[in-house]
């Protein structure tokens, strides 16, 4: 499938001191043109959206930065751009792609936890230090992203404690101090929408295992395959 995709990547308000938005961003952005797409790499800005009709795909790589007015705008300023973020979602039907840090950024958009199906909860949520790390599908679950797909090896971080939505669909899971957290999942809607807790640096984007469910959640979110 061709068609344009648009990566947004955290900058002001949006980024964050411990990740480097813009590497992945860029790593995401190759596996986009591998998947026959042409992709652009933004910082999040108020006007970044302002163009963006036409979009095959949109993925935040974004966090949680400095949200003092001084600094890059109020909410009230940051509004239109939450706006048209939802409206491309789930009035024009954009599929999205939420990655890691994204279940905890747009922190003053109401409805962002919503859309995506889940959030990273302040003081609750946590993870363990980065190292090699297993991600397992949900045993029984026959979603095309996972269907037949191995357990997912990556150098990365393992999110723990996660929110998910009334409705979300877990994918997959990551097991911690004997419990199973959700990491993938597919949002209740509207919209076609999926959260990929994975990718802390670069060297996730290493591991073979997780380019491949990479491929396949861009493959479902294109409509290769219905669920």
């Amino acid at each position: 499938m061709t068609g344009r995709a648009l990566v947004l990547v955290g900058r002001g308000r949006y980024q964050d001191r411990w990740h480097d938005d813009a590497a992945t961003g860029h790593l995401l952005a190759g596996a986009l043109a591998a998947a026959g797409l042409e992709p652009e790499v933004r910082g999040t800005a108020p006007a970044a959206l302002d163009d963006a009709d036409g979009l095959a795909l949109l993925a935040v790589v974004a966090g949680t930065g400095r949200v003092d007015p001084g600094w890059d705008g109020d909410d009230e300023a940051w509004a239109p751009f939450h706006a048209r973020l939802a409206a491309f979602v789930t009035g024009e039907g954009v599929p999205l792609l939420a990655l890691h840090q994204a279940a905890n950024t747009f922190t003053d958009a109401p409805g962002w936890a919503a859309l995506v199906g889940g959030r990273w909860v302040p003081g609750r949520s946590t993870h363990p230090p980065i190292g090699p790390a297993t991600f397992r599908p949900v045993p029984g679950e026959e979603h095309p992203v996972t269907a037949g797909l191995d357990a997912v090896e990556a150098f990365d971080e393992r999110y723990c404690l996660l929110e998910p939505e009334p409705g979300t669909r877990v994918l997959l899971t990551t097991e911690h101090d004997g419990t199973e957290h959700p990491v993938v999942w597919q949002s209740g809607g509207p919209g076609r929408v999926l959260y990929d807790a994975l990718g802390h640096d670069p060297r996730s984007y290493d591991s073979p295992s997780r380019r491949g469910l990479l491929q396949r959640e861009v493959a479902w979110l294109l409509g290769a395959h219905r669920a």
